[in-house]
């Protein structure tokens, strides 16, 4: 999001005084404007050594080539809305900052798009976090002439075509583009204004099929590259977000139906960004409250159909804490502020609440983007002046991926933007000299990191049966229900099953050793009973479901507790038969070198050596005992 400034937030304490007030706020939306593909960007414009598309591997960014590509990059806003939500909505007075965006991003009315991109090239960044709103999606009006006063070409265009016009002028000049649903309706975000959730104005299908609508409108360009899903999910009056509770308020199970759904649906080339939850509870002393960002990724994390697409993502602004909301006045709770944390204090924050997930060799392990961080060109404050420096310095000691907020304003009302253009398009700003910003920025910019060919490495993936399927692979999911009525899990293409929790439903998927393990084709086998032993009783007074030979487990499907099937598959060479059993119906049976992490946490789990397959599930139906896995049949890889 932006995070709304100091003086803007109106504190949740404050507005449950206003529900009835902002109750139907959200702006009514014609149904959906064509699907057809926006221009694709001209190939002989396509400037830039990067190949698309991008995709992960462990914590970093790769492209075509598995070169690195870090997201040196910048928020241009404006498309996402700019009203304040109070008095009339064509007074800039109403706006954020007092610049009106008429839906489009801003300096459209200052500066021709050529100029804009080419002072954006001068800054060195490589991408485009482009913000929208549902809403600007489905509004069929035109944009005002004034709102494109130095784009001419542009009159008469809706605000989804002028988005259009702006990512080819983006891509077409070689930057890297990430499309960010940033709000439903086009107001200005992030306090309690109808935008604090993915389905706060609209259902959760009607979100993700706009998502899979944007990701088949830029398809055929590919330097559109990422899907922000959604910015700073927060509490509204009520109630909270949560991961992974199942109900409607889980972001995390949002964020993996709409994630799989424009892989498979709309375009399997694009990172899939996940933000964490940016609030919950109310900031007021002795209750609950606090910013959870990518905490609870530690014991939940998400695996897609495509295991190396996925993108953490978090923001920081010195304003706000660990558990303070940014408010300031009435309803402001006494938390220190990122701003009134010592050096080491704020890099500890930093670390446990969003870069613990570049760690490598971990279910969670993958890119964390700080898709937000920013300061004001007039801030004389020394605390916000040092947190600045402080946040820039471990950005580059970390060799993060970043995007500045924001990147473009109006000169003279936004102090925070990057680049600032006056009614005649003269451009001011941290190009232009006498802004104090520009040596923490060119720090960040120019800071070492890790640059060229990035080995594959290690993927490790979790799977989570806790309230229905997860069935990440494709080939899988082209034979249909493979056990119907259960709850399923299937690794992703390219990784095995190589643990599973007790109790529960958890599992654990990788690609260690012997990387995509399984034969070609779509040939697999659902084991319900004890029809194929192999390699003697490894589990005696159990019930084992056994692959046949030549195959290996690849999912698993359950009953309650109680486990149902495994699903196995053809291995692309020879097995052995016989292996070695590893129990965990009475305590963790994992390598010592906890590789893959907890993927159960609480539960009871048992893992394979990196060098073996999953060739067997023991379980036992006795009455009065727990009935899910017991123990597993390790298998020695192929050597």
């Amino acid at each position: 999001m932006p995070i709304a400034r100091p003086f803007q937030i109106v504190t949740y304490l404050t507005v449950t005084l206003l529900v009835l007030a902002l109750s139907g706020t959200a702006p009514a939306t014609a149904g959906p404007q064509s699907a057809q593909p926006a221009a694709q960007a001209p190939a002989a414009q396509a400037t830039g050594t990067w190949q698309p598309p991008l995709s992960t591997r462990g914590r970093y960014i790769v492209d075509a080539d598995g070169n690195r590509f870090r997201l040196e990059a910048a928020n241009w806003d404006g498309a996402q809305g700019s009203w304040t939500g109070s008095g009339s909505s064509t007074d800039p007075a109403n706006h954020h900052a007092g610049q009106d965006s008429y839906g489009i991003p801003l300096g459209l009315d200052r500066a021709p798009l050529s100029q804009l991109v080419s002072d954006f090239q001068a800054l060195g960044i490589n991408s485009i976090r482009l913000p929208f709103s549902n809403e600007m999606i489905h509004t069929t009006a035109p944009v005002p002439d004034t709102a494109v006063t130095a784009n001419p070409q542009l009159r008469g265009r809706t605000p989804l075509e002028v988005y259009d016009a702006v990512v080819t002028a983006l891509t077409g000049a070689g930057f890297a583009v990430i499309l960010n649903n940033h709000t439903n309706t086009s107001r200005w975000c992030c306090g309690v204004d109808g935008n604090e959730r993915w389905n706060s104005s609209q259902s959760t299908q009607q979100w993700a099929d706009d998502w899979v609508f944007m990701a088949r409108r830029y398809a055929a360009n590919p330097r559109v590259v990422g899907a922000d899903l959604y910015n700073e999910v927060r509490r509204d009056v009520l109630d909270d977000p949560n991961w992974g509770l199942g109900d409607g308020h889980d972001w995390y199970a949002a964020a993996q139906l709409a994630g799989d759904r424009i892989l498979t649906e709309a375009n399997p080339n694009l990172l899939i960004v996940v933000e964490g939850i940016n609030w919950t509870g109310l900031p007021v002393d002795g209750l609950p409250h606090g910013r959870p960002m990518l905490t609870p990724v530690r014991t939940l994390s998400h695996t897609l159909v495509d295991a190396h697409k996925l993108v953490y993502s978090a923001h920081f602004y010195g304003y706000t804490g660990p558990r303070h909301s940014g408010a300031t006045g009435i309803g402001e709770a006494s938390d220190p502020r990122y701003q009134d944390l010592t050096r080491d204090e704020l890099y500890q924050a930093l670390a446990d609440e969003a870069f613990f997930v570049t760690a490598e060799g971990r279910h969670y392990t993958a890119p964390v983007w700080i898709s937000e961080f920013g300061i004001g060109a007039n801030e004389t404050g020394t605390a916000a002046r040092t947190w600045f420096g402080n946040i820039t310095d471990y950005f580059a000691d970390q060799d993060a991926d970043f995007a500045y907020w924001p990147l473009v304003g109006w000169a003279g009302h936004d102090d925070w933007a990057l680049l600032s253009y006056d009614g005649s398009g003269h451009r001011s700003g941290i190009l232009d000299g006498g802004d104090w910003r520009a040596t923490a920025w060119h720090h960040l910019m120019s800071s070492a990191g890790r640059t060229g060919y990035v080995g594959p490495g290690t993927t490790w993936r979790m799977l989570s049966t806790d309230h229905g399927d997860q069935v990440e692979s494709l080939r899988v999911r082209a034979g249909g229900d493979w056990d119907s009525g259960a709850y399923k899990a299937v690794c992703p293409d390219g990784l095995r099953l190589i643990g599973l929790a007790h109790s529960g439903g958890r599992g654990l998927c990788t690609d260690a050793t012997a990387g995509d393990l399984r034969a070609t084709g779509n040939a697999q086998t659902v084991v319900t009973d004890e029809r194929f032993p192999a390699g003697g009783d490894w589990a005696s007074g159990y019930t084992k479901l056994q692959c046949p030979a030549g195959q290996f487990v690849i999912g698993y499907s359950r009953r309650g507790e109680r486990v149902s099937a495994v699903l196995c598959a053809p291995a692309s060479a020879a097995l052995r038969a016989s292996g070695r059993t590893v129990w965990f119906d009475r305590s963790d049976n994992r390598p010592a070198d906890g590789a893959g992490d907890d993927f159960a946490y609480g539960a009871y789990k048992g893992q394979c050596a990196a060098g073996e397959f999953i060739a067997g599930v023991a379980f036992t139906t006795r009455v009065g005992s727990a009935q899910g896995p017991a123990a597993v049949l390790c298998v020695p890889l192929p050597s």
